[in-house]
């Protein structure tokens, strides 16, 4: 019961990693808002966390728009009473050929995957900083490492990770600790719908692969909860990779 009393907000709820680390977190006693723009995704979790579901509370979140994130952060402090643990999980992956990434593509990938997660930074820490909170961001090995066809994935990963790292310097005296956690391969509905183009480099794409089978979300969610808890006082600014050697060598 390491959140018992806590507040937390965990984004891309609805399913995979998400939906782990939402279960997790209520199991272990906290309050926490859900958040995606899956809305029957929700209630699934919701009804996955059987009696302590009455501690979590949906809430429909596109993370497309600036003014979202922050209308999302008002949602803690009206529902939970203010925040403790931010966690930006909501993200997709997509593969293409470098030329055939189109403006929609490129415009979609950094708004969800990283413009959302500066903007629910920005408007939390206020909260963070009142609460000695932290933030746990998703980041990915593709964060870490290139990969061929990803071009504007590992972009928007590798940011990410330094914005996770610069703000846990801003802030580090100020009491909130931030961290990025970097997956591998994860069995999950965002890995099982993923595809890549035509005509690749096999050579290249064996490299996406970890040596080892792939990881389950419940096991990156166990890295989150470690890194939001007590436990992790002293660490901030950390990259973890969670990639079965994949970024190893």
């Amino acid at each position: 019961m390491r959140f018992e009393g806590k507040r937390v907000l965990v984004t891309g709820a609805a399913s995979g990693i998400g939906r782990a680390t939402a279960l997790a977190f209520v199991a272990e006693g906290a309050a926490v808002l859900i958040a995606d723009i899956n809305e029957a995704g929700l209630q699934e979790t919701v009804a996955m966390a059987g009696s302590a579901g009455e501690q979590l509370s949906p809430r429909r979140f596109d993370a497309n728009k600036r003014e979202n994130c922050f209308a999302l952060i008002d949602a803690c402090g009206d529902q939970l009473g203010g925040l403790d643990v931010l966690c930006n999980i909501a993200g997709f992956a997509q593969s293409r050929h470098f030329a055939d990434f189109s403006e929609s593509d490129w415009q979609n990938m950094l708004a969800v995957n990283l413009s959302a997660v500066f903007y629910t930074c920005q408007a939390a820490m206020p909260e963070l900083l009142k609460s000695g909170g932290n933030i746990v961001n998703m980041a990915s090995s593709a964060g870490l490492v290139g990969q061929a066809y990803q071009a504007s994935y590992c972009a928007t990963k590798g940011a990410v990770v330094m914005l996770s790292k610069s703000l846990a310097l801003e802030f580090a005296a100020r009491g909130v600790r931030v961290n990025a956690v970097c997956p591998g391969g994860v069995n999950t509905p965002l890995a099982h719908n993923f595809s890549l183009p035509d005509n690749v480099d096999g050579k290249l794409v064996e490299r996406l692969f970890p040596l080892i089978d792939s990881a389950e979300p419940e096991e990156i969610a166990t890295a989150i909860l470690y890194l939001a808890s007590a436990d992790a006082r002293f660490v901030t600014g950390t990259a973890f990779p969670i990639d079965g050697g994949q970024t190893a060598g």
